[in-house]
Formats: C-alpha cells, sequence, structure tokens
C-alpha cells in the first residue's frame, strides 16, 4: 500500500491564526483597491456590489478568447481523453489553490482570482511547444520575441482594451511559473508606464522574463500557484496518457511524489512562512523539492522523445506553412482569408474604445495574435482547409487504443 505524507501547519502558528482571527488582527497586507490603477480611470468604478477586482474578473471570463481555454493543450496535445487537463481547468487548478492560500493571509481573493484566470489566455496552442515554435518564427521575421504572458496582457489590454486594473495586468505578466524562487518580493510598479516599459524589453529580449516580479502579494501567490498546480497534475496526466506507466514510481522528495501531497505540502508550507509577512517564501528543503519535481518532470514527461518528436516533425512546419500564407493574405489584401473573416474584422467590430484601428498595426503581429489565439482544433482545422494536399497529418491516440 502507497504511503502518502501529508504535512500540516505547526501548533504554535495554528494558534496564532485563530487568536489573530477572533481579535480582529489586521497585517493590512491585501491589495488596498482604492489605490486600483487603470489607463482611463472615467469608468469602471468599484460599486458596492461589483469591487474593482470583480469588474476585472468579470472583464475576463466574458471576453472573446476566454472560451479558447478549453481547448487548449496544457502538455498533453495529441490524445481523445476528457481526463487529460487542458488549459480551461490549469487556470481553474491556479486559482482554486491562490485563493486557499490568500484567504488564510488576508490577501485580495478578487484579485488572485482575476490574476490567475487571466494569466495564460494569451497562450497558444499545443502548449509550451506552440510557444517555442511561434517564437521561433516571429524572431526570425522580426528580430522581436514572443511569450505567453506578455502576449496575455496584449490580449486583454490592447487587442481587447478592456480596461483592467494595473495590478491585474502586472500580476499577469509577472506570473511565468518557469522561474520558480524561493522568495517572492513584490516588486512596486505605479503606472502603466511601467508595464508598457517592462512588456516591450521582454518583446525585444526574451530572457528580461526572469527580472519581472509582481507588484502585489495576490500576484506573487498566483505565480508560484501557477507551478504548484501543473506539477501533480502532469504526473497524473502523463500516467493517463500512458506517457508513462501506472505502477511509475516517482522520487520521493521533501514535498512527496504526487498531486495530492505536492499541492498540501507546498500550500501549509508557504503559509507556514509567509502568515504576517509582506513577502512569499518557500523554506529550502521545500523549494529544493519543488525544482527537483519540476526537473525530473522535464527529464521524463515534458522532453518525452515521442512527443517531441511528433510537435517538431508535424506541428513545427505546420506553424510555418500557416504562418507564411496569412502573412501573404495580409500583405496581398485578401479580405475573403480567415485572418480577416475570422479575426481581424471580428476584432474590429467588437465593443471596445480602440486608439487605432487593429488592421493598422503590424502585419506579423497581427499574425502571431490569429495563431496564438487559436484552439488545437481550429489550428489543424484551418491548416487542412488552407492545404488539403499536405503531407503533414496529425494522428488522435483514441479513447480505445492500447485499452
Amino acid at each position: 500500500m502507497k504511503k502518502y505524507k501529508y504535512e500540516k501547519l505547526s501548533e504554535s502558528l495554528q494558534k496564532k491564526i485563530e487568536y489573530d482571527r477572533e481579535n480582529n488582527v489586521n497585517y493590512n497586507l491585501a491589495f488596498d483597491e482604492q489605490n486600483i490603477i487603470r489607463r482611463d480611470s472615467s469608468r469602471d468604478k468599484a460599486s458596492l456590489w461589483r469591487s474593482a477586482s470583480v469588474r476585472d474578473i468579470e472583464k475576463i471570463i466574458n471576453s472573446p478568447f476566454y472560451n479558447r481555454y478549453q481547448d487548449k493543450t496544457q502538455v498533453f496535445s495529441f490524445y481523445k481523453n476528457d481526463d487529460i487537463s487542458h488549459r480551461a481547468i490549469h487556470v481553474q487548478l491556479v486559482s482554486r489553490i491562490a485563493r486557499n492560500i490568500g484567504a488564510v493571509l488576508g490577501l485580495n481573493l478578487n484579485l488572485i482570482e482575476a490574476i490567475a484566470l487571466g494569466h495564460d489566455i494569451g497562450h497558444t496552442p499545443f502548449g509550451h511547444a506552440g510557444e517555442r515554435f511561434l517564437n521561433e518564427i516571429y524572431n526570425e521575421k522580426t528580430g522581436r520575441y514572443f511569450s505567453h504572458n506578455i502576449h496575455s496582457a496584449r490580449v486583454l489590454d490592447t487587442i481587447y482594451p478592456l480596461n483592467l486594473s494595473l495590478q491585474t495586468l502586472n500580476g499577469i505578466i509577472s506570473h511565468n511559473g518557469e522561474f520558480e524562487c524561493s522568495e517572492y518580493v513584490p516588486k512596486a510598479m505605479n503606472s502603466f508606464d511601467e508595464l508598457d516599459s517592462e512588456i516591450e524589453k521582454c518583446n525585444l529580449d526574451i530572457s528580461y522574463n526572469k527580472h519581472l516580479m509582481p507588484s502585489t502579494l495576490e500576484g506573487c501567490v498566483v505565480r508560484v500557484c501557477d507551478m504548484i498546480a501543473y506539477l501533480g497534475k502532469d504526473r497524473q496526466d502523463a500516467v493517463r496518457a500512458k506517457i508513462l506507466p501506472e505502477d511509475y514510481d516517482f522520487e520521493d522528495t521533501a514535498i512527496g511524489k504526487m498531486n495530492a501531497e505536492i499541492i498540501n505540502n507546498l500550500v501549509v508550507n508557504i503559509i507556514e512562512n509567509s502568515y504576517g509577512k509582506n513577502y512569499i517564501m518557500l523554506d529550502e528543503a521545500h523549494y529544493n523539492a519543488l525544482a527537483e519535481v519540476k526537473k525530473r518532470n522535464f527529464e521524463i514527461i515534458y522532453k518525452n522523445e515521442a512527443i517531441e518528436r511528433q510537435y517538431n516533425e508535424t506541428i513545427k512546419p505546420m506553424m510555418l506553412k500557416l504562418y507564411n500564407k496569412l502573412l501573404s493574405d495580409i500583405e496581398n489584401n485578401k479580405q475573403s482569408s480567415k485572418i480577416f473573416t475570422h479575426h481581424i474584422n471580428k476584432i474590429e467590430n467588437a465593443f471596445y474604445q480602440r486608439k487605432i484601428s487593429y488592421r493598422e498595426e503590424d502585419k506579423h503581429q497581427i499574425v502571431v495574435d490569429y495563431i496564438a489565439s487559436m484552439t488545437d482544433d481550429y489550428f489543424l482545422d484551418l491548416y487542412k482547409y488552407l492545404f488539403p494536399k499536405s503531407d503533414y497529418q496529425i494522428q488522435y491516440k483514441g479513447y480505445f487504443e492500447n485499452n
């Protein structure tokens, strides 16, 4: 029988939290929405029943691209299996875990939810492989870079100018879960000029992403929870996809092996080391274990040869061919092209206050916007529609194969 380890908060901290609650002790660590900053401060003001961050949440979940989370790859693309995670469930898990931590730490739960639900809305089809390929194509053609965290802010602030708060957008661009830290100390950001400057630095130098840090504790919580939400879940999905055998014995670590252990033990350790403090922290043992689990996942899951081969041999050349075709359609003003009828025209006709016409933006940026917005199925259907005689084919693994 498998043995699992679930840590608990220390008795001393539990008593302190209970005492603080009974005596209404407030450490005033939550972001105060009276300090919210918007590009247009004349609108989207808080009301009695819709706070500033609630407005951000509702803008995000009602935005045109939000539905597309449900058919975008989290890790595994080529499976007909509803039990394998897509990006829709990932953002919900991030939100749930982060809210649990935020509730104990006395943070702004609505700001946490806004950041979490919006953080991956700019992600490409086919997960990080799709992101890597689109970045390579875009950079080769323009010298600029594509990263999903920056593009998520572009979707919610430029493609659709939703007038989200600076605090939500800052948390979104700074969420990148590829760069783990043992301690997350908020880095102040006080204006949209600063936000725009940080975004442009990432567009010109993709490594600058490493320097981004959320300006709020809420954003810091979401950032670490992005990792907490996927480390163990990706292991579950790898077994369901038969990338790993059902009896695969993951190495034991200070945070455990499996999803429930990993989530519980990291959450407990964050609360233990962050309660009442103006930073989010993991102790050395738990931080090292998180890094170890992440590294091991890369070795046995994310860099799996069979998965990488299918991405490199099919999706990569398909994306390049699609990019070039869509770019040509814009250059030739081919109004019947799907990049006009399914993308440009829909954005132009959406009811948002826009400073310049979307179609006047850089043609490469428009192509990138369109491809990044696609779900996996839409990408494949569009490719088949445009290139019906192409030799590139994707073979999905069905429900009943090898079962």
